[in-house]
């Protein structure tokens, strides 16, 4: 069940050669040069945690190329400035923390397998903060767990993880800080009845986050009472498909009054562009998600011959943040970047947060030990605390904590999995994305 309130005011390990690591520092300086800041991360490396005596080490896995590297730009800034915050208060267990210059995963399964495997086996972190996309961190995650890694996503929000937790796949070496889409298809699903609409046609990529929300989807809009026009032989396209004719004409035929489309940023564009172009779209509600939102998507999409963005009009969702480090998150990086954080900003800070607070509470710095403690600094019982580096003194003097993150308070369940609340987002006339209102999930 949930409720529409008001939004919150803020709201190839190919080849192991050096050329490899000075790309991937390249990498990580352009997407924080654009950012508007030096790379952090690279600058957090101490004579002594480099020197390999034990200091805690960690990486991310997070895409700067491929279909999601606009939205993967703010969260390949947030695990550095974490990262710097707390070496500047100590770091831990007496030591700075390292932090691997980002791994480019580039929104691809095979890519992001190749990284983990080289963050895992040749830098040897204890943790790592990825992947974005499902697929890549569903490649990704045995690798950890072979390895004894511990992997926390901030954006992989296929159903299909909790699904391999419960099995015991993960062993306890994954989480993830933003809510499986079991949650989000269903504020979709809400949101969509909401608006009076009751024949709903989907088109999805066909990969672990499109067919995932999917099937949420459809189950939820049903049980709300609409209809799914194409449920009987759904529209998924090919994560590396070029064109969407034969997809745009699945979709549309049975005239919905909607159209959900779950898919990535630049696929998702060629799609709605073609179905705008071969006149399917005119009159159809377009609902988007968080695998699509970026401030570029608009334009990617295309104009109107009269000069109006496609795309106005189109609703979607997104995981939204309310937690109680999020005012101070906030500033923190409006003071840096001098903006507002983007989504999953926070999610990527808390990924992070978690990682080296767990290793404080277990006082050592493998993945094993990080692992262990991960739940227990994540949830109750222990004191309520925001602050990262008054959650670290806290641990130091033996207290437990309850870290209550900026995404939210980051409550790990067995499965890895967090509840969320979900912004609700539209393109406006002038292709600006707002946020509109909030689905809270109760």
């Amino acid at each position: 069940m949930s409720k529409l309130v008001s939004p919150n005011p803020i709201s190839p390990f190919k080849a192991l050669s050096l050329t490899a690591i000075a790309l991937s520092v390249g990498i990580l300086t352009a997407a924080c040069q654009e950012q508007g800041t030096a790379p952090s991360g690279t600058s957090t490396t101490s004579p002594t945690a480099a020197g390999g005596t034990g200091g805690l080490k960690i990486g991310s896995l997070l895409p700067a190329t491929g279909d999601l590297a606009s939205v993967g730009q703010p969260m390949l800034a947030a695990v550095p400035m974490l990262v710097d915050t707390v070496n500047k208060c100590g770091g831990v267990n007496g030591a700075p923390v390292t932090l691997v210059p980002n791994t480019d995963d580039q929104t691809d399964p095979t890519a992001g397998a190749d990284g983990m495997t080289k963050l895992a086996e040749v830098d040897k972190v204890a943790g790592v903060v990825g992947s974005f996309a499902s697929s890549v961190s569903s490649a990704a995650a045995p690798i950890a767990v072979r390895n004894k890694v511990m992997l926390i996503s901030p954006g992989s929000t296929s159903p299909v993880f909790t699904e391999r937790a419960k099995k015991g796949e993960f062993q306890g070496y994954w989480a993830r800080t933003a809510p499986p889409d079991t949650y989000q298809a269903q504020a979709l699903a809400k949101l969509a009845y909401d608006k009076g609409k009751r024949k709903v046609a989907t088109v999805v990529i066909n990969n672990d986050y499109g067919v995932g929300f999917e099937r949420e989807f459809v189950q939820a809009f049903k049980k709300l009472g609409g209809t799914v026009t194409n449920e009987a032989k759904p529209t998924r396209y090919d994560p590396k498909a070029t064109t969407f004719e034969t997809e745009v004409q699945a979709a549309f035929s049975g005239q919905p009054e909607a159209v959900a489309a779950i898919a990535y940023a630049e696929t998702g564009a060629l799609l709605l562009k073609t179905a705008y172009e071969q006149g399917l779209s005119k009159g159809v509600q377009v609902l988007l998600t968080d695998g699509s939102k970026s401030d570029q998507f608009p334009g990617q999409v295309g104009k109107t011959s009269d000069g109006q963005f496609i795309l106005a009009g189109a609703l979607g969702t997104v995981p939204g943040a309310d937690g109680k480090a999020l005012d101070a998150f906030s500033k923190l990086w409006q003071d840096k970047f001098n903006r507002p954080p983007a989504e999953y900003a926070p999610q990527a800070w808390d990924a992070a947060a978690l990682l080296v607070l767990a290793a404080q509470a277990a006082k050592a710095n493998t993945g094993e030990a990080v692992q262990s403690k991960l739940r227990e600094v994540a949830n109750a019982p222990g004191e309520e605390v925001s602050d990262v580096c008054q959650a670290l003194k806290l641990l130091q003097e033996g207290k437990d904590i309850n870290y209550q993150g900026a995404s939210g308070n980051v409550d790990i369940d067995e499965n890895g999995d967090v509840v969320g609340v979900y912004d609700v987002w539209r393109v406006e006339d002038n292709g600006k994305l707002k946020t509109v209102e909030q689905v809270r999930l109760q």
